[in-house]
């Protein structure tokens, strides 16, 4: 990870530069920290990692609390994504910085796939940080077996009320809505730093905004700000789009009402988030812990018609994605406009913490001026059914976006078959199209695929999906 590394500046040696942050609020906002300088060193940070389940951009609106705190008073990042949407795999590049190809998780039966010598909370527990897990896992996890690297967790069987739980190794029933068990439980692993001054990580993963969606009882008849959909829902003409695609049947009604449960169920995150807040500030922690906040995945409204995740479209893959950490200088509230990715989250924590990761990352540390200029974005079908989207990898940009389908598919362990052969391919131009209605391969002359570059993009994707 050296060539990430900010030259010259101490692991969380920004304090002088949070001013000129909060001035540069169009611009890469830690690339101006880094040119003001370092300042004194000080003790290793804490970390907050909160990932939820399912949850799309421009769903803010139930986030007043977290966006005040980790958005306005930190970065929000406006051009965050997951390398592959869907839950395992995304968490599992969360932990490792990597591309699922790379880590092996290449869908959700394949948990165990995860080499855990290679993850943040096995490289922060070596390092001497007390290290909690509370709420969602990976899915396919037993429930009877400990997450590993983790001193203390509550691990969540996916469910919103009277769900089940792995408590310190002891499997339970608990009572109640699992979004106040998670915020519950990492309070009182947070309240140990009053007696217990070993640095922490902890890893919050409540279950909203997943499926069912089931709103605590408060929220449950929640009105939710009118939405009319978007050009994309559901889009009518679908003749330039893949065959699973054209027989979608999800409509705007659908979108509105997922929309809508979704939304409820982030209220009682944003009450887990401002409670977080309170609790650090009274433990005069506040300053010195990095906080970390993205989707694991997220979701369609009815774009296209379609009604879930794991497609290339940029509802699936576009999460929000916010970061504070006030010791760093990044507690002034600034935009960050840099392509970023689940991927990073891994380095960027090692990076704050002073640790060197044995394992290869393919993300970078988000503390540093790195800004790449497209991202790599991968899916495999599971299975040799025939619903549900086919394998695909996807060079996607800030301008454009290039996608093959793909004759591969997964076992549960993540094995790949098939001839790999391309079955279908997709580009967009996101600046005159930012909806993705119209795709530039349907139909073109060899001439016009030239012209748009795509000799040169499908010669890098390739290149992408193997490195």
């Amino acid at each position: 990870m050296s060539e990430n590394r900010r030259p010259q500046v101490s692991r969380r040696g920004f304090l002088g530069g949070a001013a000129a942050v909060a001035a540069a609020t169009a611009v890469p906002a830690v690339a101006q920290v880094a040119a003001a300088g370092p300042a004194a060193a000080a003790a290793r940070p804490n970390i907050l990692l909160i990932v939820t389940d399912d949850q799309p951009k421009h769903t803010e609106w139930a986030l007043p609390k977290t966006v005040a705190w980790l958005a306005e008073q930190g970065v929000r990042f406006t051009d965050g994504h997951v390398t592959t949407p869907l839950c395992a795999p995304s968490r599992s590049s969360v932990f490792s910085g990597r591309h699922a190809h790379n880590h092996g998780v290449r869908n959700n039966k394949a948990s165990y796939a995860l080499d855990q010598n290679t993850t943040v909370q096995k490289y922060l527990k070596d390092a001497g940080y007390r290290t909690g897990l509370f709420g969602k896992y990976l899915n396919s996890w037993t429930l009877e077996d400990n997450p590993p690297h983790f001193e203390e967790f509550a691990l969540l069987q996916p469910g919103y009320v009277d769900a089940r739980w792995n408590v310190d190794g002891a499997v339970q029933t608990i009572d109640g809505y699992t979004t106040t068990v998670v915020r519950n439980r990492t309070l009182k692993f947070l309240d140990k730093a009053a007696t217990d001054p070993r640095p922490w990580f902890a890893y919050v993963t409540p279950y909203a905004s997943h499926g069912p969606r089931t709103p605590e009882a408060k929220y449950a008849g929640t009105a939710v700000p009118d939405w009319n959909g978007r050009p994309s829902v559901p889009e009518g003409d679908r003749a330039d789009k893949p065959g699973y695609i054209k027989n979608a049947t999800g409509t705007l009604a659908d979108g509105r009402q997922i929309r809508a449960e979704q939304l409820r169920t982030l209220l009682s995150v944003d009450d887990a988030v401002q409670a977080f807040k309170d609790r650090l500030q009274a433990l005069g922690q506040l300053d010195n812990t990095l906080v970390i906040y993205i989707g694991d995945n997220g979701f369609s409204w009815g774009d296209h018609g379609w009604t879930a995740k794991s497609v290339p479209y940029r509802p699936a893959h576009e999460v929000p994605f916010y970061l504070s950490w006030p010791a760093g200088g990044l507690g002034a509230g600034t935009q960050d406009n840099r392509i970023v990715a689940n991927i990073d989250i891994a380095p960027t924590i090692l990076d704050a913490a002073g640790i060197t990761p044995a394992a290869p990352q393919d993300g970078r540390s988000l503390l540093t001026g790195y800004s790449r200029d497209h991202l790599l974005v991968e899916w495999w079908k599971q299975g040799t059914g025939t619903g549900g989207a086919p394998a695909w990898s996807s060079y996607v940009a800030k301008d454009e976006q290039y996608t093959e389908y793909y004759d591969l598919t997964t076992d549960g362990n993540g094995t790949v078959t098939g001839t790999g052969q391309v079955k279908f391919r997709e580009y967009y131009d996101l600046v005159d199209d930012p909806y993705q209605l119209t795709n530039k391969l349907y139909q073109a002359t060899p001439a016009q695929e030239q012209a748009l570059g795509i000799p040169a993009l499908a010669a890098r994707l390739a290149t992408d999906r193997v490195a």
